[in-house]
């Protein structure tokens, strides 16, 4: 399936959420869906998972699909999850909102750096992803509603 597959128009024109989730690791991207579920919380759509375990993919399918949140890990070896934001916010426009995983609470600053909008810290609370997924989709959907 292609990026172009995954989504068209703004999320409050579809019943479900397109979200890119890039790791290395198959078990990161694993913890991290199920944390999240197949929705975050009653009030947002369900969820459309794209899967990525290469920068290289996650820049393909950054510029030809349309997502409505970015998870990156930012403990993946090579380009890690908080370099390949800061890419994609000075490459891509209207790039969509960026979260960011940290296995240390000192490395916010990094992940501020990377101009991410949000922040996950390991271990991962499956109620605090689900918070911060949700409260990621709803002010999405906010803005795509103000365009």
């Amino acid at each position: 399936m292609t990026a172009a597959e995954h989504g068209a128009g703004t999320q409050s024109s579809r019943e479900t959420a397109s979200v890119l989730l890039y790791s290395d690791d198959y078990t990161t991207r694993e913890k991290i869906r199920t944390a999240t579920g197949r929705r975050a919380s009653v009030d947002t759509p369900l969820i459309e998972w794209t899967e990525a375990a290469t920068h290289e993919a996650v820049l393909d399918y950054v510029h030809h699909g349309d997502f409505d949140l970015l998870i990156l890990d930012g403990e993946t070896g090579k380009l890690g999850g908080m370099g390949l934001c800061r890419t994609l916010k000075s490459e891509v426009y209207q790039c969509p909102p960026v979260m960011v995983t940290i296995a240390r609470a000192q490395d916010a600053w990094l992940a501020s750096w990377s101009e991410a909008e949000a922040v996950l810290t390991y271990p991962l609370d499956p109620f605090e992803v689900q918070e911060a997924v949700a409260g990621m989709l709803r002010e999405g959907s906010a803005l795509s509603t103000r365009s």
